[in-house]
């Protein structure tokens, strides 16, 4: 059952699997070569994490996205991802700040996919809630980032525009722990008023 729920969810994430669209169990078992049983399992558990919603006799639809929904993540995004700047600017080196640098490099690239910059964007926000040493925050973090990344996969193919992060890095540099807050503070509210601009009003199936 677990690879049928991690092919599942990734086709989700990866928006190959739309908000709205529906799954009908035979053409899904047919997808995953497998039979019903383990689909059944794996969309019951995507159901409970709210990935999918149950039809009553039906089956199950990907999770259409709302305008509260955009809005619910990122308040919650900004609580944990202040929190982990703040953290890590305190005691982060000077090969971590290279580290971070790596990552997000891409964003100064004119010819690199989209895809490898959602990427590394994840990455980098994974990375700070590691460095922040708080197991708890960070496995928020991951759930969250993990909607932000379907967010991200259904916007760029609306509109490449990006939000950087060179002021985070540059506040982390400096170990300014209000610094580092308000960077991050300003990423997020910059990342969410992009997708509430790209969503809002949307004709893109699935988005109400």
């Amino acid at each position: 059952m677990d690879r049928v729920y991690l092919l599942l969810k990734g086709w989700i994430l990866n928006c190959s699997f739309r908000p709205g669209d529906y799954l009908p169990e035979v053409e899904v078992a047919a997808q995953c070569n497998t039979s019903r049983t383990p689909i059944r399992e794996a969309c019951s558990r995507l159901a409970e994490e709210k990935w999918l919603s149950k039809i009553q006799n039906k089956g199950y639809i990907v999770a259409p996205i709302s305008i509260q929904d955009i809005m619910e993540v990122y308040q919650f995004r900004k609580l944990l991802e202040c929190f982990t700047a703040r953290r890590t600017a305190k005691v982060i080196s000077p090969e971590e700040i290279a580290n971070l640098r790596k990552m997000i490099a891409v964003e100064s690239n004119p010819e690199i996919k989209i895809s490898e910059v959602i990427e590394a964007n994840e990455a980098f926000h994974r990375a700070l809630g590691r460095l922040a040493q708080n197991q708890r925050i960070l496995d928020e973090l991951v759930l969250i980032l993990e909607y932000v990344h379907r967010l991200d996969v259904l916007s760029v193919q609306r509109n490449a525009e990006w939000v950087a992060h060179d002021k985070i890095i540059a506040a982390l540099e400096s170990h300014d722990v209000k610094g580092a807050h308000r960077a991050m503070a300003v990423h997020i509210d910059s990342s969410r008023d992009r997708m509430l601009r790209l969503f809002w009003g949307s004709e893109i199936p699935g988005v109400r």
